[in-house]
C-alpha cells in the first residue's frame, strides 16, 4: 500500500482492480497526473472521467450539493453505481465535463476504499484501455500499450474478471436519467 500511495502522491498513474473493471487511476485533484491518464488512453481531455471517493462524507467535500435521490440510491444500490453531480469543487479541472459536472462513485470494494482513505483524496477510475478499444474484462486483456506506459501495476487480483462497468446515473430534480445501464 505504501508504494501505491507514493506513486499517487508523486503525480503518477496506477493500474488497479476496482469494483467493476480494471482501472487506470491517479490523484483526481492534480491536473498533471490526470493529463497522464488522458495520454495513456490516447483520449481527448474533453471527455470527462469517473472519480472514486471512499464515502458520502468525502463526496460532500467535492460537490456543492448531493440530491436526496442520490443519497437514497447510494444507500440502497447493490451494484456499482456512478452518479453525475453538478458543480464539482477541489478536483482537477481536466476531470470536469464541459457542462461543469463530474461522475463520482463510492466503490463497493475493500481495497479501493482503503486506498482512497489512506490517500486522503479522490482518485480517477477509468477503464484500462486505449480509447476506442474494448474495455478489458480481465487483467490478461489489458493491452501492452497500457501495461508498458502506466507507472505502477497493483499486483492484486490479477485473475479477477469483471462482467461490466458501473451503472451511470444523472439526477435532475426527482428524475433519474440512466446514462449507462
Amino acid at each position: 500500500m505504501e508504494e501505491i500511495l507514493d506513486i499517487l502522491k508523486n503525480r503518477n498513474t496506477i493500474l488497479y482492480p476496482t469494483d467493476t473493471v480494471w482501472g487506470l487511476g491517479c490523484d483526481a485533484t492534480n491536473e498533471e497526473a490526470v493529463k497522464k491518464i488522458y495520454q495513456l488512453k490516447n483520449r481527448e481531455e474533453s471527455k470527462s472521467l469517473i472519480i472514486l471517493v471512499s464515502s458520502i462524507e468525502m463526496l460532500e467535500q467535492y460537490v456543492d450539493y448531493i440530491p436526496k435521490k442520490a443519497l437514497e440510491i447510494l444507500r440502497e444500490s447493490e451494484k456499482p453505481t456512478t452518479i453525475i453531480y453538478n458543480n464539482p469543487k477541489g478536483l482537477a479541472a481536466n476531470t470536469v465535463a464541459s457542462d461543469n459536472t463530474i461522475a463520482i462513485r463510492i466503490p463497493q470494494d475493500d481495497f479501493c476504499i482503503q486506498l482512497i482513505k489512506e490517500f486522503g483524496k479522490p482518485i480517477v477510475s477509468t477503464s484500462a484501455n486505449v480509447s476506442g478499444e474494448p474495455t478489458p474484462k480481465s487483467f490478461s486483456e489489458i493491452s501492452e500499450a497500457i501495461l508498458k506506459n502506466v507507472d505502477y501495476v497493483v499486483n492484486l487480483q490479477q485473475e479477477k474478471v469483471a462482467e461490466k462497468s458501473s451503472t451511470i446515473l444523472k439526477i435532475e430534480g426527482d428524475t433519474v436519467i440512466v446514462i449507462r445501464e
